[in-house]
């Protein structure tokens, strides 16, 4: 999870669909709004290029929760079909970090140890950031159907893959440090744009020593 720049006004169709009885907040201008200003990566596990995308409701409308927020333009996100559908559980109903409004990183780590996801919150008597860091935990580790174990450690196995492609730049880096194409190929991966970017980013954040070029690209928001 990173923080993501929401673009407005909100698109035309929310204020004419909240009119109608059984209005859609899905409309094509939507879609299209969210994809683009989420770069099409979830924004829960991180994933990019979603190939089953949701317009996810940060706070819930349904069962009489928040019906006021069901076209709420900022109350709209972009989540994979596997974590809209982690989320659907009680405990998250109270509400989770908003990361349009909030950059993720200042409150949360992101780390990768061995094959399990560990991320941690920098307040533990905060309890929204304790559920954010639940949630995410839970979308590579909730593992109570068949389909959710697949998703999950298909999520695992792809951002393993991308913190080596990591890694082996990094490694390149170290060997050739002048080299312009390396340098450009880190910075492209340290991007919020890129997939699973905050664990990417945390890694470098937590290794600043040895990797001090580098912080420029991680910064956090002032």
């Amino acid at each position: 999870m990173v923080k993501v720049e929401r673009s407005f006004p909100a698109p035309e169709s929310l204020a004419e669909e909240a009119k109608k009885v059984g209005g859609r907040y899905d409309k094509q201008d939507v879609i299209d709004r969210l994809k683009k200003d989420f770069h099409n990566k979830c924004y829960i596990c991180g994933l990019k290029e979603l190939q089953d995308p949701n317009v996810e409701h940060l706070l819930p409308h349904k069962n009489g929760q928040y019906p006021e927020r069901k076209f709420d333009w900022e109350n709209l996100f972009w989540a994979c079909g596997h974590c809209n559908g982690v989320k659907n559980k009680g405990i998250y109903d109270k509400g989770i970090l908003d990361c349009c409004k909030q950059d993720p990183e200042k409150y949360l780590h992101f780390c990768v140890q061995n094959n399990d996801v560990v991320v941690d919150v920098a307040d533990s008597d905060n309890e929204m950031l304790e559920r954010t860091a639940s949630l995410i935990n839970e979308t590579f580790s909730l593992k109570n159907t068949g389909m959710r174990t697949y998703t999950c450690d298909e999520r695992l196995r792809l951002l393993q893959k991308e913190m080596n492609l990591l890694y082996k730049q990094l490694e390149k880096m170290h060997k050739n440090p002048d080299s312009k194409v390396v340098m450009r190929t880190i910075r492209s991966l340290l991007r919020r744009e890129s997939s699973f970017a905050a664990f990417k980013r945390c890694y470098v954040r937590q290794h600043a020593v040895k990797y001090p070029e580098l912080q420029k690209y991680v910064a956090l928001d002032t």
